[in-house]
């Protein structure tokens, strides 16, 4: 594969201070889908239980308020997280959003968030939009303010709300003029599922309890930018070419994060970028790495696109201990790829 470009960061100085998590509120199962997209089925003859057989995925989530229930979901991820990390929203010099959704292009989705906080007049926002990379990149990022003296607290955030796009994707393949080639390139997007999250990023050495951030290793491969095109109301998704290209990108990130001296085997654990069950076990059998340490949610959630990689932890950090090396690895349509590995 041809590499279109290289970074590698080193986080000197910037830890994990609180991670948090919020599920949509309406469960809506896969064989509630099958239901909804009936007509075309049976016109195109395809059978029942696709998405949990070929997916993985039994259940995502909608906000029971269509209208602002992202809002709520993201302002509650953050209150949450600015508790648990022991700072007040004034401490907080940057609030990046790094969610897929958004309602409109203008204004930045931040501002409705940092305007729903109270936050202070002085503390930045702005969006980072990269697909679902978007919340690694944005952690990254703060690590880099942090480490260089310019800020001391950044709060990440980010909400994905799927219901419309699963909703017009049904009408749309429900019509008599729809084919098994739509069928085939929409899929992917009724795998998705709603939620929110959040993380206050902060400087390791005032905070030892803190998760420090130890390294960045990012790829892209933006030859293949076309595999998967989406708005807020329609994704099209070359699901073949994306798991082959993107498993590849993947694989020469992990190679060269070991050139350089990080053996990423080496983690406790692996938290990927949650897509499906064929995706999760293609990568730990390439990488060589034991599929029990991939804490998995998009059985029970969908994929939550930014998101999916802190709720995953969130979700699941009970089971790290003191003292594990966590590898927090995103993938967005690009193709973009970034491995963070944090010191729990």
């Amino acid at each position: 594969m041809v590499l279109s470009s290289n970074a590698s960061f080193e986080h000197r100085n910037a830890a994990i201070l609180s991670m948090t998590a919020v599920e949509a509120q309406v469960p809506v199962t896969s064989d509630e889908l099958d239901e909804m997209l009936a007509p075309a089925r049976k016109r195109l003859r395809i059978p029942k239980g696709m998405l949990q057989r070929v997916a993985g995925v039994y259940e995502r989530r909608w906000w029971k308020d269509p209208e602002n229930g992202w809002k709520h979901g993201v302002v509650q991820a953050a209150e949450r997280a600015i508790a648990e990390a022991g700072i007040s929203r004034d401490q907080v010099g940057l609030l990046i959003n790094a969610s897929v959704s958004r309602k409109h292009l203008e204004p930045a989705m931040s501002t409705h968030i940092h305007a729903a906080l109270g936050m202070q007049p002085s503390t930045m926002n702005f969006d980072i939009t990269n697909a679902c990379l978007g919340f690694v990149n944005a952690m990254t990022m703060a690590a880099g303010l942090i480490d260089a003296g310019q800020l001391d607290y950044v709060l990440v955030v980010g909400a994905e709300d799927v219901e419309e796009v699963q909703r017009r994707t049904i009408g749309r393949l429900n019509q008599r003029t729809a084919t098994r080639d739509d069928y085939n390139n929409q899929f992917a997007s009724l795998t998705l599922g709603s939620g929110a999250a959040a993380a206050v990023i902060g400087p390791a050495d005032r905070h030892p309890e803190g998760h420090r951030l130890l390294h960045t290793q990012s790829r892209a491969g933006t030859e293949h930018h076309e595999l998967c095109i989406g708005s807020m109301d329609h994704m099209q998704t070359d699901s073949t070419g994306l798991l082959e290209n993107g498993l590849a990108l993947v694989l020469d990130t992990w190679r060269a994060a070991k050139e350089s001296g990080r053996d990423y085997n080496a983690c406790d654990w692996v938290v990927i970028h949650q897509v499906s069950m064929v995706y999760s076990r293609a990568f730990s059998k390439a990488a060589g790495f034991d599929f029990d340490r991939v804490p998995l949610i998009f059985p029970d959630l969908g994929n939550i696109a930014a998101e999916a990689v802190p709720m995953t932890v969130a979700k699941h950090q009970d089971k790290f201990s003191r003292g594990d090396k966590i590898l927090m690895m995103g993938v967005g349509s690009g193709l973009n790829t970034a491995m963070m590995e944090v010191e729990w």
